[in-house]
């Protein structure tokens, strides 16, 4: 095991002077993960402070970077990143500066994911709670099984996005794939560009003030500047499967 202490730090200027102050939040810790491996790297961060900053150079594509993390500290991968980049964290904000694998953000609690590049499947599938972002694409199975988290794509995604969410927003600035919003529950998908097709008990709704506001504050505050909130399309569950029914037999 590697402790944080034996690994390279850069020290930027301190903005305070007070000795008794505590750790100094403008000491990044760098962790090459050639030098350092995955798991040594992982438990780096999850002993780091509340207010730190961290940065996982050469990347090249691991897996399960960045993972597990309950402290409000900042990580940023600086390259491509594998599977579930970020996932099952609380508060932290964490950023891959390239494209991330299947998984990104999964059984996110709170705080931030971004990616920005494109994602592979199952973006911020079964995310409880924060929000995950997508500067690019996104692939099949967009916020599957999502539970009360915030997905925001910027770009297209493919098919099935928001199988089977059950509770939180989905925000698509581009165009969405066939089968959108499969098996719906509780969530709402907001498109701003084309719908190929909606799933099994996916249905288009009336924007209200209320989504219209949700969706401009989502768009403002990470960086949609190509979306109208007044002209995107909601989709919600139409709760007919909600109960089964012999009758919608044929649609399970």
């Amino acid at each position: 095991m590697v402790a944080p202490n034996d690994l390279t730090a850069e020290r930027r200027p301190r903005t305070g002077t007070d000795p008794e102050a505590g750790p100094d939040p403008d000491t990044r810790l760098d962790l090459d993960l050639d030098l350092v491996g995955v798991r040594d790297a992982n438990r780096a961060l999850r002993a780091l402070p509340a207010g730190r900053r961290a940065r996982l150079t050469a990347p090249r594509g691991r897996h399960n970077l960045a993972v597990g993390l309950t402290a409000p500290v900042t990580v940023d991968i600086d390259g491509p990143a594998g599977y579930y980049a970020g996932g099952l964290g609380a508060l932290a904000t964490v950023t891959v500066h390239g494209p991330a694998g299947t998984g990104v953000g999964e059984n996110l609690m709170s705080g931030t994911v971004r990616i920005r590049g494109n994602a592979s499947q199952s973006a911020a599938a079964s995310a409880h709670g924060g929000t995950v972002v997508v500067e690019g694409d996104a692939s099949l199975r967009a916020g599957i099984s999502l539970k009360g988290g915030t997905l925001v794509v910027a770009g297209n995604v493919g098919r099935y996005c928001g199988f089977m969410a059950q509770a939180g927003t989905i925000l698509i600035g581009g165009n969405a794939g066939a089968d959108l919003g499969d098996s719906l529950y509780e969530a709402v998908i907001y498109v701003a560009g084309r719908i190929t097709s909606l799933g099994t008990d996916a249905q288009a709704e009336d924007l209200t003030e209320a989504d219209v506001r949700r969706v401009r504050t989502l768009a403002d505050a990470h960086g949609l500047t190509h979306l109208d909130p007044t002209a995107v399309t909601r989709v919600a569950s139409a709760r007919q499967l909600y109960h089964f029914s012999t009758h919608n037999a044929g649609r399970y």
